[in-house]
């Protein structure tokens, strides 16, 4: 009875994320009863391995002691402390001074955010600082790619790429521009690296001369794998090379590091497999492993110092009141020992074996691409993999393969093109990562059974 009250009260009151309204009160919520490791267990008892880590976030999976000690700790010595009047709080000066150190290059200098979207507007408004300091309001135009996803506020939805953030908002402004993704399996060049590259860098160019030319443009927007774009992996070298386009013009590059920071492609950050430094670059997610809200926005010395030295006596007027929280704070520190003391490494080991299973998974009748990185992985569906066809629509994939997965015992990402992604917690086990692959293979075998998915291979 308690567990229908609450669906009902959840159908009645509680505005889902990213959701169809009228949708969701058809079919109500599935609620979530608790959790440990890579295990969380719904309201009727189900078990199922989470193969998505809530939301790409959960990466040092659930119920870790010391964490959930690090905040109880701090909710009784301080539960709150301002930034504002240049007050704070112990945690948060350690965590940024730690952050510091592990980013790359002279990310030296760290604001706390809530979350990865407003990290992103955050980053929009420093940038605008930052060219009318240096005496260039003129550069006030704004590219991103194809696909990607920069958050869901006002500003973020705009940079972001895809057409549900769009449709019905307005979106995108007029100072936001795009060029093609890099998406390998569906490239018109083909999946040729260089020449996927070349294109992308020479398209890059041409937006910038469209717009007007590098004394517009204030900021390129990349992440280093797009996330909910399909999990599209760039061929090595194409960060660096966007990059290098970016420093020739005198055009800041902003890494948006929400999804891959903290592990989840194998290193602390993914722009270290790249060897670059971006001006500036935006984390969330791993950063708390989702056990409390924040984010973060890691910013070069140079833009640090061009903003520090436009606003001189002044303040610069940015600010939340929840930025560098003490409890998140306890919680990064408390997080970011996991990540030192073992959990990457064990991430790594992981990754390997997820796409190692994965991509034992291409004969299947469905499966026409396998890609990924680290603990960050998809599979895309097909109807034939000579012409790489997508799922057609009245199959239904986003909910369909999900539904089958949860059955199966498994949470997933099941995009509406058929693409199904993974971002399991870094902890998991070998004999976890074997079960996520069978239970998906399960899965794909369910939906190879799908009468609109039999009459399109026909």
């Amino acid at each position: 009875m308690l567990s229908n009250s609450l669906i009902e009260q959840d159908r009645a009151h509680l505005v889902h994320p990213v959701a169809s309204w009228r949708g969701h009160e058809a079919t109500g919520v599935r609620l979530l009863k608790s959790a440990k490791g890579a295990t969380v267990t719904d309201a009727t008892g189900h078990q199922l391995l989470d193969g998505f880590a809530g939301l790409w976030c959960v990466n040092a999976g659930y119920g870790q002691e010391s964490v959930i000690e690090a905040a109880t700790k701090q909710l009784r010595e301080l539960p709150y402390a301002t930034g504002y009047f240049s007050l704070g709080s112990e945690p948060a000066a350690r965590l940024a001074a730690r952050l510091a150190d592990h980013a790359p290059g002279d990310l030296n200098h760290v604001y706390f955010t809530l979350g990865g979207s407003d990290a992103v507007d955050s980053t929009v408004r420093f940038a605008r600082y930052y060219w009318n300091a240096r005496g260039l309001p003129q550069k006030d135009q704004f590219i991103s790619v194809q696909q990607g996803y920069h958050g869901s506020s006002t500003v973020g939805a705009g940079l972001t790429a895809l057409p549900a953030f769009h449709a019905g908002f307005s979106l995108p402004l007029d100072w936001q521009h795009k060029i093609s993704s890099h998406y390998a399996y569906r490239n018109p060049v083909g999946n040729d690296p260089q020449a996927i590259i070349a294109t992308s860098v020479a398209e890059l160019r041409a937006k910038i001369d469209q717009i007007g030319g590098p004394e517009r443009v204030a900021a390129f927007y990349v992440e280093p794998i797009q996330g909910s774009g399909g999990v599209l992996v760039p061929p090595k070298g194409w960060i660096a090379a966007m990059r290098a386009v970016c420093t020739e013009l005198d055009i800041l590059f902003i890494a948006d590091e929400v999804i891959t920071g903290f592990g989840r492609t194998g290193p602390l950050f993914a722009c270290e497999e790249e060897g670059i430094v971006p001006d500036m670059m935006t984390t969330a997610k791993g950063l708390t492993s989702g056990y409390v809200p924040m984010g973060a926005v890691f910013l070069s010395d140079h833009v640090y110092d061009t903003i520090a030295d436009g606003a001189g006596a002044a303040a610069v007027g940015h600010g939340y009141t929840y930025s560098a929280h003490p409890v998140s704070a306890a919680v990064g520190l408390a997080v970011l020992d996991l990540y030192e003391d073992g959990l990457l490494e064990n991430g790594r080991r992981m990754g390997a074996r997820l796409l190692a299973g994965l991509q034992g998974l291409s004969d299947h009748p469905l499966v026409g691409d396998v890609r990924g990185r680290g603990m960050l992985a998809a599979i895309e569906l097909v109807t034939d993999k000579q012409l790489k066809t997508p799922l057609p629509a009245v199959a239904q994939p986003s909910t369909r393969i999900f539904d089958r997965a949860w059955q199966n015992g498994l949470v997933l990402r099941a995009f509406a093109q058929g693409v199904i992604g993974y971002a399991p917690p870094l902890c998991c086990t070998e004999a976890e990562i074997d079960q996520i692959v069978e239970r998906t293979r399960q899965t794909l075998d369910q939906t190879l059974d799908d009468p609109d998915i039999r009459a399109a291979m026909r």
